[in-house]
């Protein structure tokens, strides 16, 4: 049975998307099974559709609690069959120790900030206000504190002086786009150890740890740079224009 993913998101899902393609072209050997939203009016629910596929919807306000509602999640995260990882694409809520519990060190997140500077809801935007002269986005496994798990992989871009929120956050999600599927292609292949704070990636013989990389390029919005260096077919995948 092949790698499973279960995506949960609460408006456009642009990063389910991004994962989508990437299944779609062969970069991540594993199939999105699942798509839970906390909102019935979130966008990526009529992508879902589009595609064919299985989504569960429940309104979090019709809930007497956060356990209630996590509840309901773990049970239907668990009806998918086999190994699985469940990944966090715009989901706006905290989850409770009870759902982080139940699937540890398969939880993994996206976040708009170079953690663990800048957890929350504004990463983005708290890092631009603060003055910061490099930004970018943060992919991690998931444990009880928010944005606290080790991290898998980072992305950079240096700060202009002329940045809006709007045009920094539009570099961000560019490098999201391809951080996100990156790390979830190396789950799918076993190639994530868990050290304490770091996460070692294996080399594909999964017999050692690669040694630190990093990979920087000009993009269409500007400089950046991803470390770990993400295999060729997700570093080709990178906009172009």
């Amino acid at each position: 049975m092949p790698f499973s993913l279960v995506c949960l998101a609460s408006g456009k899902g642009s990063n389910v998307m991004a994962i989508m393609r990437a299944i779609d072209d062969g970069r991540i050997d594993a199939r999105l099974a699942l798509i839970l939203s906390n909102n019935p009016g979130a966008g990526i629910l009529e992508y879902a559709r589009e595609r064919g596929v299985p989504t569960f919807v429940r309104d979090h306000k019709q809930y007497k609690s956060r356990e209630d509602f996590d509840r309901e999640l773990i049970e239907a995260i668990n009806a998918v069959p086999g190994e699985k990882a469940i990944v966090l694409a715009g989901y706006m809520r905290i989850l409770t120790s009870g759902f982080t519990s139940s699937f540890a060190g398969r939880i993994v997140n996206i976040h708009p900030s170079v953690l663990p500077s800048f957890p929350g809801a504004r990463g983005g935007p708290d890092a631009l206000a603060h003055g910061v002269k490099m930004a970018g986005c943060t992919v991690h496994f998931v444990d009880e504190i928010l944005d606290n798990g080790p991290i898998i992989i980072q992305a950079a871009v240096p700060v202009s002086t002329q940045d809006s929120e709007e045009s920094l956050m539009l570099r961000i999600h560019a490098l999201e786009h391809i951080i996100l599927p990156q790390a979830l292609a190396w789950m799918a292949q076993g190639r994530l150890r868990v050290n304490g704070r770091r996460v070692d990636l294996l080399n594909k013989d999964k017999t050692a740890a690669l040694p630190a990389t990093a990979k920087t390029a000009e993009g269409p919005h500007g400089p950046f740079m991803i470390s770990p260096a993400p295999d060729p077919e997700f570093w080709q995948a990178l906009p172009k224009e």
